[in-house]
């Protein structure tokens, strides 16, 4: 049985570049299906379509046909589709109605008309189910980034709908957020049996239960199939898928239980790369820095100085206190303690909106630079390293959220500070993206600048860091090299559980090119 089938569909935005082309699949009733793609392939879109959204929210040019429970969106609009299809947006705030939690939560309930009793023990399940009951009574503007996302699916299981549309829902999330979410979805699915249909980057928590792989580019349909076949030629894989291919494990391991097995026969020893410590100029000093939110200690007693070279990854949960430092050490929040700036510092937040208002990217670079008097010469510079010369003409509302992210990131670095704070910089990144994003860093580090990076990004930490910071409830609880503190951690990059001590695919492949020399 069919739950949700697309027929030829194909879409343009207004003014836009087409981003559906014949798109034909079905997806089974109780089935999960992931939906692969670079950034900008059409994943969201194609998500959109699911329950509606688009075309109907979105306006452009649509033909074919979506249909969902028996019903088409071409006559039904997304408020009649509200009991059979959840959907959860990229950003999760724009899901928010209500300044407050628990009541946000029951507003759709209220409006599908649900007896007030069963109301509050739906509320209270999905509460307990994402572990956000702590969470109840406060307003979402208040919570963190990965907060809202939790605060967000929950809203849309409520309804417990047949089918749940997800796009990147543990993109924000830490990761024992995003083990809660994924196993709520298993038990939707296996005990519920509802479709689960999602756009995800983060693949190694949610592969081995998928049934279904749909790969997109360029707005199409390029490979379709079980998700190990489709995942093992796809340049986001799981890391260790990655390391089964260049290592030719076979079958292709798609998360570290899978990967263990292969270990006990002989692998290539790894030999890694040799920790940098920055020991150059310091641009930045904390000491005692904290942050007091009414009663509550947002960052706490925290001290951390950046030297030239400097790249620091900040890890800790949801609500760890990660955004206020960033936002305390750019100035935005008051302090006390000392901070002893002796650079220009640049801050990007977490959502790239609340940056991008010029009518093209091109434009929106070149604003910072005029407004800042800085060098012309870094718009080209910076739309190189992030990977986004082809989409200089573009505006930038109509770019995907990882494509906007990367935006905002250049559109802060053309003014010219020596010092970025970036605040989860890979949401909604592809592994291209990420890559980009990790050159582009390397880049300004190397020339003298220094970075921090609000993430849960482990693999990004991994691949850019100098050294790492773990906080939590506000308090530096770790701070070291990137090796000492990730390992014997419980959410270690996968690669160092499976290798040890490789922390990124590059220490292998540093290997082979010794051994080839």
């Amino acid at each position: 049985m069919t739950s949700i089938d697309f027929r030829s569909v194909s879409f343009s935005y207004p003014h836009g570049s087409q981003a559906l082309r014949d798109i034909t699949k079905s997806i089974s009733d109780g089935s999960v299906t992931l939906v692969l793609g670079e950034s900008g392939s059409g994943k969201s879109t194609m998500l959109r379509c699911a329950n509606g959204l688009v075309p109907h929210s979105s306006g452009g040019t649509f033909t074919g046909d979506v249909v969902v429970a028996g019903r088409s969106i071409r006559s039904h609009h997304p408020r009649d589709l509200t009991d059979v299809v959840g959907f959860v947006h990229q950003d999760p705030e724009a899901h928010f109605v209500v300044d407050h939690v628990e009541g946000d939560i029951a507003f759709a309930l209220e409006n599908l008309g649900m007896a007030p009793i069963a109301m509050r023990r739906r509320v209270e399940e999905v509460l307990d189910a994402l572990g956000i009951a702590h969470l109840r009574d406060r307003d979402p503007a208040t919570l963190s980034g990965g907060e809202k996302q939790r605060c967000a699916i929950a809203g849309a299981i409520a309804a417990a709908p047949t089918a749940l549309v997800l796009d990147e829902p543990t993109s924000q999330l830490d990761p024992q957020g995003a083990d809660d979410v994924i196993a709520a979805l298993v038990r939707l699915n296996h005990d519920l049996g509802c479709t689960i249909m999602m756009a995800e980057h983060r693949l190694e928590r949610v592969a081995t239960f998928a049934d279904l792989s749909i790969r997109l580019d360029a707005g199409a349909i390029v490979a379709s199939g079980e998700p190990r076949a489709i995942l093992g030629t796809y340049d986001g894989a799981p890391i260790v898928t990655q390391l089964g291919a260049v290592l030719g494990w076979h079958p292709l391991p798609l998360n570290v239980r899978e990967a263990k097995p292969f270990v006990a026969n002989p692998v290539p020893r790894v030999s890694p790369r040799d920790e940098h410590v920055p020991n150059g100029r310091v641009l930045l000093e904390a000491r005692d820095l904290t942050v007091t939110y009414n009663v509550r200690r947002a960052v706490a007693s925290v001290d951390i100085q950046l030297c030239e070279g400097s790249v620091i990854a900040v890890l800790g949960r949801n609500g760890a206190g990660k955004s206020t430092l960033l936002r305390s050490l750019a100035g935005l929040v008051r302090h006390s303690g000392s901070i002893e700036r002796n650079a220009r510092v640049g801050f990007v937040p977490q959502n790239p909106n609340d940056l991008l208002h010029a009518s093209t990217v091109r434009a929106e670079l070149a604003t910072t630079v005029r407004m800042l008097r800085s060098d012309q010469s870094l718009i080209d510079i910076w739309l190189e390293r992030l990977a986004l010369t082809s989409h200089s003409s573009r505006h930038p509302r109509d770019l995907s959220g990882g494509e906007r992210q990367r935006v905002a990131i250049a559109a802060v670095a053309v003014g010219g500070p020596e010092i970025l704070l970036l605040d989860e910089p890979t949401r909604g990144m592809d592994a291209r993206s990420r890559d980009a994003l990790v050159r582009a860093v390397e880049a300004h580090s190397a020339r003298g600048g220094a970075v921090v990076i609000a993430t849960h990004d482990v693999e990004l930490a991994a691949a850019c860091a100098t050294s790492v910071v773990v906080l939590a409830d506000g308090e530096k609880i770790a701070d070291g090299s990137p090796r000492d503190v990730l390992t014997g951690s419980m959410f270690a990059p996968p690669l160092l559980r499976v290798l040890p001590p490789a922390l990124t695919l590059r220490d292998l492949a540093d290997l082979h090119s010794s051994e080839k020399s």
